[in-house]
């Protein structure tokens, strides 16, 4: 099934995608005395059930809870999910130009404030420099993930949606810090120890308002009969800028969820975004070159199985603000 959060005159509200297309309303589908959730996560916590009562609101025939897509409001699937994970520099085809790296998935987080949905605007503002798109599978866990084993990680993924892990390469460089980290000595833990190192922090480059794309909805885990093979394209503005597919990530989607549950614990509506799919279309341009500013949009995502994720850009004129105190002279 495909799941969706929307606002519709007025209200925000959870839907299931029906045969057609059209979106069904599931309060408005379902007898007045069952209580639908109002958010995601609570009815991802709802587990079978959730699903049983999507189902029977597929069935529905009443006019009013059937939507055409076109009415509605899309919002992120999961509008305010605890915690965004995004798998860093998981794609194969960056191995050859990694000097050093760790031997296992290396994730950073993004706020849920970042977020945005399917066919809402990404405004970017001048001062951000460069900002490019990046596609990538996103999974949503379904129950709640510690310690998990690989071999059992994919039973506590609810479903799978499409991400746009939009990236700031001017903020990257500019939060960029080159020094000599200090460190208790292996030999000796009395004595602190310097290594030169270079380190970016994700906050701003990551993080910013409108760097997170999810949608257009969320399909149920049991629709993707194998994650790792999915083909993954991106458009800006009408030119092809990636043909990739999720094959290429150096890490399974088991393993990704198993690693993550081993340090953060993983709840019900959390986000991970499995990594960049970048291979350029041949003879094409790389995501890379689709600096926004210049380029503007629209930025078309699709995922086998998963759809199409379609945003608009905007390009806002504006100046950083007056964030220092004023100086006393």
């Amino acid at each position: 099934m495909k799941l969706v959060s929307f606002s519709y005159r007025g209200k925000d509200r959870i839907g299931v995608v029906n045969s057609d297309m059209k979106i069904v309303d599931l309060q408005l589908a379902l007898a007045p005395e069952i209580v639908v959730p109002e958010t995601m996560i609570e009815f991802i916590r709802l587990e079978e059930r959730g699903l049983a009562l999507a189902a029977s609101a597929l069935s529905c025939q009443k006019g009013g809870a059937i939507i055409p897509a076109e009415e509605i409001t899309y919002q992120p699937p999961v509008v305010h999910p605890g915690k965004i994970c995004g798998v860093a520099l998981n794609n194969s085809a960056s191995n050859s130009r990694k000097i050093s790296a760790p031997d296992h998935p290396a994730f950073f987080l993004k706020p849920p404030s970042c977020l945005v949905g399917h066919l809402q605007p990404v405004t970017v503002r001048t001062y951000y420099g460069s900002v490019h798109p990046e596609p990538e599978l996103a999974l949503v866990i379904g129950k709640t993930a510690r310690d998990v084993n690989a071999a059992e990680a994919l039973e506590y993924i609810y479903g799978y949606s499409i991400f746009n892990d939009i990236t700031g390469n001017r903020m990257r460089a500019e939060d960029l810090f080159h020094f000599q980290a200090l460190y208790a000595s292996e030999d000796d833990p009395d004595r602190i120890e310097q290594r030169e190192q270079h380190l970016s922090y994700a906050g701003r480059y990551k993080g910013t308002d409108n760097f997170g794309v999810l949608g257009p909805w969320l399909v149920t885990r049991d629709e993707v009969e194998d994650p790792d093979n999915l083909s993954v394209s991106c458009r800006v503005n009408g030119e092809t800028v990636a043909e990739d597919n999720t094959c290429y990530y150096n890490y399974k989607v088991a393993e990704i969820v198993s690693f993550i549950s081993q340090f953060h614990t993983l709840s019900p509506g959390d986000i991970i975004s499995c990594g960049t799919a970048f291979r350029p279309a041949k003879n094409r341009k790389s995501i890379h070159q689709a600096n926004l500013q210049l380029t503007g949009g629209p930025i078309e995502i699709s995922i086998e199985s998963l759809g199409t994720q379609i945003n608009p850009v905007i390009v806002e004129e504006r100046e950083i603000g007056q964030w220092r105190l004023p100086t006393s002279e």
